[in-house]
């Protein structure tokens, strides 16, 4: 189990997390969604000790993050930031292989090209294995970034926003083996994703943030509701259920007056918003 105990981070002026506490159980995929700029790829990397926190504890069973530790730390880890750009001279292959860097040697072993070209099989891109990943579009690289996450044996899966780039049938290629493979390898997850929908299909437990605070936990069906929605993101939202039971958010778009122009070329009639800001 990987917990949280009042956790603070700052950098400069902006608190990014305050009072943080939570705790993820193994087999499970975590979901944090929130607004931009509320802390959400600070906790990834306060979790996986880029960022250092003011205070607070962070422990994964009998293992604790401290300065000290911090390279055994990682090795708990398969970590797939935010940035995809690959702009180096490898192929697929070798991209993938570089999830098991400490394995490594002057010859490679069988195995682990068996494990890797295994891993870019599950998820449809065992095609481009000798093509050069600087020649590949943003979602194949962010696909081919998962693999390498995945080789790596995690204890701890962590990836921020793993599907941004990502057409309609690789977000859930991508998604239902990561749910696989949580439940079945005993990982704990935690991702962060902006797509409420996604959120609500794929988490056993989300995590909602709001100005570096825990606003709410739990599962999708009981708190993902139009007045969380309301709170967090000031929009308001409708919430059906869809033909498994999990919560579908259609988002209401804000009411305006149509604008139209005078053959002088003036507005005579304007979006409310723009009305209220002249």
């Amino acid at each position: 189990m990987l917990t949280v105990n009042q956790l603070n981070v700052t950098l400069d002026t902006l608190t990014l997390a305050k009072d943080m506490s939570f705790s993820l159980q193994p087999g499970k995929v975590n979901v944090i969604i929130g607004p931009n700029g509320t802390g959400k790829s600070t906790l990834l990397k306060t979790l996986f000790g880029d960022i250092k926190a003011q205070s607070g504890d962070i422990h994964f069973f009998d293992q604790t993050l401290t300065t000290k530790q911090l390279s055994a730390w990682r090795k708990l880890f398969g970590y797939m930031p935010q940035d995809i750009r690959l702009d180096i001279e490898l192929s697929v292959l070798e991209v993938v292989l570089l999830g098991q860097l400490d394995a490594l040697s002057l010859r490679l072993d069988d195995a682990l090209i068996e494990q890797a070209l295994s891993a870019l099989d599950k998820i449809g891109l065992l095609h481009l294995a000798n093509r050069s990943v600087n020649k590949l579009s943003g979602g194949q690289c962010q696909m081919i970034l998962f693999a390498q996450a995945l080789m790596r044996n995690p204890k701890i899966l962590m990836l921020d926003e793993p599907v941004s780039a990502l057409d309609l049938h690789f977000q859930h290629v991508l998604l239902d083996h990561l749910d696989e493979q949580t439940k079945q390898q005993g990982w704990v997850t935690l991702m962060v994703l902006h797509d409420l929908n996604l959120a609500a299909q794929y988490a056993d437990n989300l995590l909602v943030l709001k100005d570096g605070q825990l606003v709410k936990s739990g599962d999708p069906k009981d708190i993902l509701t139009p007045e969380l929605i309301k709170e967090v993101y000031g929009v308001q939202a409708e919430i059906s259920k869809d033909s498994h039971g999990l919560p579908f958010v259609r988002t209401i778009r804000r009411s305006r007056t149509e604008v139209n122009l005078s053959t002088d070329g003036k507005v005579t009639q304007l979006d409310k918003g723009i009305a209220n800001a002249i």
